[in-house]
């Protein structure tokens, strides 16, 4: 099944984005809910050449104690990517926008790499030799193809990827983010990731605070606003369901130390 996702369902208005936009000044009573790339890190070219600011995990770690562990990163990358760069970080972490998390308490959820999948990944690493500069991300239970450095293959790549979701079949949807397109798991998506850290402790009885930068977090703003929480993008306004802003994964990190004193 393919279902690009390439807009969200309505813009929102915002405020002039500041220092630490409409992030909030605190965070007692408040569950959150972090992005990665372009939200806690700056993104990359390449998505192996991202960097961890040194300070960053020591900020993160600083803040999962004060809010009693109710902190939970939820991202596009695997789990265990996002345990490489956060090592011991007590907190949620989702992965693959959702189709994998490891709660605070030590429980799992995975969803399997199926043949069918495995033979699409060879596949389209096949097709991609011929785009230079093209990169092809395995993720396991997913698999991406990023064109920020040959955006002249963005077409070639998009219908590619159509094809090959068709052949998967319903167990996959496309999804459109930037300069990358990804085949993921159905079923799974930030959104629903949120709602089930939200369903046990820490994160239970919180406001959720919902951080991200991209198409993908569109379902996690989503949520948290059905929640009553609270939804922030961070760059440009316009075009999303966040009813916040703030101008940039710098800012985020500001705000990280900021609050976590």
């Amino acid at each position: 099944m393919t279902d690009l996702q390439a807009t969200p369902a309505a813009p929102a208005t915002h405020a002039q984005p500041s220092r630490h936009g409409d992030l909030p000044a605190s965070v007692e009573g408040r569950a959150l809910f972090l992005d990665v790339d372009g939200t806690l890190l700056d993104i990359a070219d390449r998505p192996e050449d991202v960097l961890v600011p040194p300070r960053l995990l020591d900020d993160l770690m600083r803040l999962s104690v004060r809010i009693e562990g109710a902190l939970a990163l939820v991202s596009g990358r695997s789990l265990a990517r996002l345990r490489q760069f956060f090592p011991d970080l007590p907190c949620g972490l989702a992965g693959l926008h959702g189709a994998e998390i490891a709660y605070p308490n030590g429980t799992h959820a995975a969803v399997q790499r199926s043949p069918e999948l495995q033979g699409a990944i060879e596949a389209l690493s096949r097709i991609s030799a011929a785009w230079p500069g093209v990169e092809i991300e395995d993720k396991g239970g997913a698999f991406a193809a990023h064109y920020r450095l040959a955006p002249r293959f963005a077409s070639a790549v998009e219908i590619e990827m159509e094809r090959l979701a068709r052949q998967l079949g319903d167990q996959v949807v496309v999804q459109k983010g930037k300069c990358v397109i990804e085949i993921r798991p159905a079923g799974h998506d930030k959104g629903t990731a949120l709602l089930g850290f939200m369903s046990q402790a820490p994160f239970a009885g919180r406001t959720p605070v919902a951080v991200g930068d991209d198409l993908t977090d569109e379902a996690m703003f989503r949520v948290a606003n059905e929640l009553g929480g609270l939804s922030v993008k961070v760059g440009a306004p316009g075009g999303t369901l966040a009813r916040g802003i703030v101008s940039s994964p710098d800012d985020v990190r500001a705000w990280i130390g900021n609050v976590a004193r």
